[in-house]
């Protein structure tokens, strides 16, 4: 019997560390991206869009939609501004306002990870709930390469909005004009 109850404590002592050490290797990794670019597939309801982004930390980004409307969404750290190219039409929001606001802001989801304990998901994801006032960020890691994939938020009209990240690219060098925000 002694022998049954140190073998499952030394299995779960196993169990634990890979749950660690994969939470570590996340935290290592994303620690050391100042800048991130990449392709996106995004799903709101059952509509999907998709595009590409660059993201520069603290809570700046850019993104282009590949869509008739030629969606473009800039934040330069305070504002976002969401522009229907093809009608000239823009929206300006406080950045504070929106779940992107945590969502670009590293030193936030670094601290809320460090906190939190994941969990394996379809043994391939590694997801993390985060949770900040009437935000509530579902933020995925690949189990592999530790890379950022993809986050679940709602939006202000409470749709599920599912964002998957791919063809990432850390680090590059980009044109800080990006982040400057269109005119309205």
């Amino acid at each position: 019997m002694i022998k049954k109850i140190i073998l499952l404590l030394i299995l779960l002592n196993i169990y634990s560390l890979s749950k660690a050490s994969i939470k570590d290797e996340i935290i290592f990794n994303f620690k050391k991206i100042q800048n991130i670019s990449f392709n996106f597939k995004q799903t709101i309801d059952e509509k999907s869009e998709n595009g590409s982004c660059t993201i520069q930390y603290p809570k700046k980004i850019y993104c282009k939609y590949n869509n008739s409307k030629k969606k473009i969404i800039v934040s330069n750290g305070k504002s976002l501004v969401i522009k229907n190219q093809s009608t000239n039409k823009s929206f300006l929001y406080p950045l504070k306002k929106t779940p992107l606001n945590l969502i670009l802001d590293k030193n936030f989801l670094l601290n809320q990870i460090t906190k939190s304990d994941g969990r394996l998901v379809n043994d391939k994801y590694y997801n993390f709930l985060l949770k900040n006032n009437d935000f509530k960020i579902n933020i995925f890691f690949d189990k592999n390469t530790y890379d950022l994939i993809g986050w679940q938020t709602e939006d202000i009209y409470q749709n599920l909005v599912i964002t998957f990240i791919y063809n990432i690219k850390k680090n590059k060098k980009i044109d800080k004009k990006i982040f400057i925000l269109p005119k309205l």
